[in-house]
């Protein structure tokens, strides 16, 4: 039986217990389990849910791209979202290292507390929420994908992978479950 750490990671964490030389805190400053390491990663600007294994066949099961698990993440945009926009998303969007698989995206209502630090605000520029579910992992890939459309990401919040989500962790915080992989 495998052990799963969910952990919700918050801004300006780096999802690596190493230290480096920003001196930017790591998941050293919020976890202590000798022997788990990340299924996958969040950059330092992202928060949300990183899942932490103690198993390296359950660690490939949910960060391979091949294995298509989905993700879904809660994005703040710059910009009211269009129907022509969601359904680039849909479709999937061509960025530098190639197309996307296609997306599942819908607007949402701000399902979250205002971060600390806040994200920039602009007199004359509204923003949105969006729910996008996407079966891949290309480096920053919502933050490209929802810029190829026009509508930049301010926060990218990860709610779920496959079938954990973060629930009711507070940042920082953490749960241990068991997982039984099938033979």
């Amino acid at each position: 039986m495998a052990q799963l750490l969910l952990f919700n990671k918050p801004y300006g964490v780096l999802s690596q217990f190493r230290q480096d030389s920003s001196g930017m805190p790591t998941l050293a400053n919020y976890l202590s389990r000798p022997g788990f390491y990340p299924a996958g990663r969040l950059d330092k600007d992202s928060e949300g849910l990183l899942l932490l294994t103690d198993d390296g066949a359950l660690q490939v099961r949910i960060s391979q791209p091949q294995q298509k698990m989905p993700k879904t993440y809660w994005v703040q945009v710059e910009g009211t979202p269009e129907d022509p926009a969601l359904d680039q998303l849909r479709k999937g969007v061509e960025l530098k290292d190639g197309r996307t698989r296609p997306a599942k995206v819908r607007q949402i209502d701000c399902p979250l507390p205002p971060r600390d630090p806040p994200i920039r605000q602009r007199k004359y520029i509204t923003d949105s929420w969006l729910e996008l579910t996407i079966t891949e992992g290309k480096n920053r890939q919502v933050r490209r994908m929802t810029a190829s459309v026009g509508l930049p990401t301010l926060r990218l919040f990860r709610w779920q992978i496959g079938p954990w989500r973060i629930d009711n962790l507070a940042p920082g915080e953490s749960k241990l479950i068991q997982v039984h992989l099938p033979q």
